[in-house]
């Protein structure tokens, strides 16, 4: 019995004196998530500028063939390229700072590998095109399947950060879910309607105030149902 108290004092100091990985701050964070967006706009905007370089020309050649390179969608296929390799450097360098990855950017991370790739294999945009209607999408049925259960998954991602009553965590969830739904038809009708230039900026810089705006419409919701902390 005395040893084994010993050891466990031992393992409780050792567990206290190992360092922790510090907690990125809101720019970091924010820098993490928007990083791949920015890569992925420029890469397309000077597409056509950096297909000319010797070196990414063929390392893209490679992946979709010299043909598709010099279609409409070249540039499209080299943003494709470079945003995926940007979330898997976001993701990394998540994991580096704080050893866990953020649900949702491992869902997208996964959407992009897949979709991506299809989309340089068979040098066809469009799967690129329907990444975001596919990642909302899934959002909206995770959370609806949350709901018809009675539960928040929300609440499982948010709860600690954001305490809430139980009714307020179901009216944010629903929100939440019809504005994903929202999201995703949205994107379908930008793609299949506009021009890819249009839509490319549609994703890089619409997308974000949308989001923005419509968690700043929640805010009386998250006041009226906010638990006081009585602990003091």
């Amino acid at each position: 019995m005395g040893d084994s108290g010993v050891r466990r004092r031992y393992m409780c100091r050792m567990t206290a004196e190992t360092p922790t990985p510090a907690e990125p701050s809101s720019l970091l964070k924010l820098a993490l998530e928007l990083g791949p967006l920015v890569v992925f706009f420029g890469v397309f905007r000077y597409g056509r500028e950096l297909l000319e370089i010797p070196a990414l020309h063929d390392a893209m050649a490679a992946a979709t063939g010299p043909a598709a390179l010099a279609t409409e969608s070249g540039p499209l296929f080299i943003a494709t390229a470079a945003f995926m390799i940007a979330i898997a450097v976001s993701l990394a360098a998540s994991w580096s700072m704080t050893r866990r990855l953020p649900r949702m950017a491992v869902v997208t991370g996964v959407v992009v590998a897949v979709f991506g790739g299809l989309t340089l294999w068979l040098q066809d945009e469009t799967f690129i095109k329907m990444k975001p209607t596919i990642v909302n999408g899934l959002f909206a049925i995770a959370l609806g399947i949350g709901l018809v259960q009675g539960r928040s998954y929300i609440k499982y991602l948010m709860g600690e950060a954001m305490p809430m009553d139980d009714r307020g965590w179901m009216i944010f969830t629903r929100r939440w879910a019809i504005f994903f739904t929202f999201m995703a038809v949205l994107n379908e009708i930008v793609w299949r309607s506009q021009s890819t230039e249009f839509w490319v900026s549609f994703k890089t810089f619409g997308n974000l105030p949308l989001t923005m705006g419509f968690m700043a419409l929640q805010l009386p919701l998250l006041r009226r149902h906010m638990i006081e902390d009585t602990v003091r």
